[in-house]
């Protein structure tokens, strides 16, 4: 079974980056597609990026493509999101998941797997 702590949230000025990082245990990490997500209050948890199991390929939401980029570092057991050119609509809770399948990567439901969360603000 895999456990995920994400790390690295905090507040950053608008056009500032963060480095989101998630550390999992466990020895099967390799073995699955991991995904970040994000959620503001009152509102659905919303996809941000995904990537497959040996980082092959990557996904994005429209909203941050070209601004975040997803990796995963099997031999760490971790994964990161780079957030560049942050916006004051970027802020959330960030969680990171972890999917035994390899399709539907965009979709809350294909997750086995999430992490507690991480505050990002964005401040104008």
């Amino acid at each position: 079974q895999v456990q995920l702590v994400e790390s690295g949230g905090g507040l950053v000025q608008a056009g500032g980056s963060l480095l989101l990082s998630c550390a999992a245990s466990g020895r099967t990490f390799s073995r699955y597609a991991m995904g970040w997500f994000r959620q503001t209050p009152g509102k659905e948890r919303e996809f941000v990026a995904a990537i497959v199991w040996n980082g092959v390929s990557t996904y994005y939401a429209d909203s941050v493509k070209g601004r975040f980029t997803i990796s995963k570092d099997n031999a760490k057991n971790t994964l990161y999101l780079q957030m560049n050119s942050l916006k004051r609509e970027d802020t959330a809770v960030y969680y990171c998941a972890a999917a035994r399948g390899v399709t539907g990567l965009s979709a809350v439901g294909t997750y086995d797997l999430w992490g507690q969360g991480t505050q990002v603000t964005v401040s104008s």
